[in-house]
């Protein structure tokens, strides 16, 4: 699934777990497009080719219950509509929908549900994985310089920041920005040649996973503005 505005061009694989495999501004690609790795049956995540931008939903670390990186990146979504898309888990009963909107700004809209018939924790992760260049601008408190071949994540404090800028050698910068009330526990996750060559770097606003009852619902959304 292909969509352009204005000085936006994305695409998205929905039998790839609702994959966006490309982003671009003014033409210039902005996601990590990756080593050559893409298994999604794969265990792992990382196994499975970490590139892109992934959805994480209903959890990140692996569980004895649930696969590393969550259900979502690993399942196909379907196609409700343009720019619109849902999925629905298969060992937690989540529904997530989320819609995509190109104008001035890629505008992200969610919208999860438990379709389930007990409580469970609404957990999302945003994990939209930006190319990473060393000495590029990062908008908050991380390493500047990365050591060759090494990585790092970085937790931001909680509720206290809802936008971070990120600039290129070549001039693209971009505000991504969130609601801290809604999605308030953010990471910055690093890669600098590390896990196999992967150069990346990643700006995950997350729910801070409230309970939700059967049929409830939770929504929030997220913005990448160029600067």
């Amino acid at each position: 699934m292909r969509m352009a505005a204005k000085r936006w061009a994305l695409e998205v694989r929905p039998e790839r777990g609702g994959r966006i495999t490309s982003l671009r501004l003014d033409g210039e690609e902005l996601l990590d497009q990756g080593i050559g790795v893409d298994q999604p049956t794969a265990k792992g995540f990382v196994e499975g080719g970490a590139w892109g931008w992934d959805e994480m939903v209903p959890n990140l670390e692996p569980t004895d219950l649930l696969p590393d990186h969550g259900e979502a990146w690993r399942l196909p979504w379907d196609v409700v509509d343009a720019g619109i898309m849902r999925c629905r888990g298969r060992l937690v009963p989540w529904e997530l929908e989320r819609r995509i909107e190109l104008d001035a700004a890629v505008i992200v809209s969610y919208q999860y549900r438990n379709v389930g018939g007990e409580p469970h924790p609404a957990y999302w992760c945003a994990h939209p994985l930006f190319r990473y260049e060393p000495g590029m601008e990062i908008g908050a408190e991380v390493p500047r310089e990365l050591v060759e071949g090494s990585s790092t994540k970085v937790f931001l404090p909680r509720g206290e920041v809802d936008h971070v800028t990120l600039g290129w050698s070549s001039g693209k910068r971009i505000d991504v920005s969130w609601d801290a009330l809604l999605t308030p526990e953010v990471a910055i996750w690093l890669c600098n040649g590390d896990l196999g060559g992967y150069r990346q770097v990643a700006v995950e606003p997350a729910t801070a996973a409230p309970m939700l009852e059967p049929g409830s619902s939770l929504s929030w959304w997220l913005r990448i503005s160029a600067l």
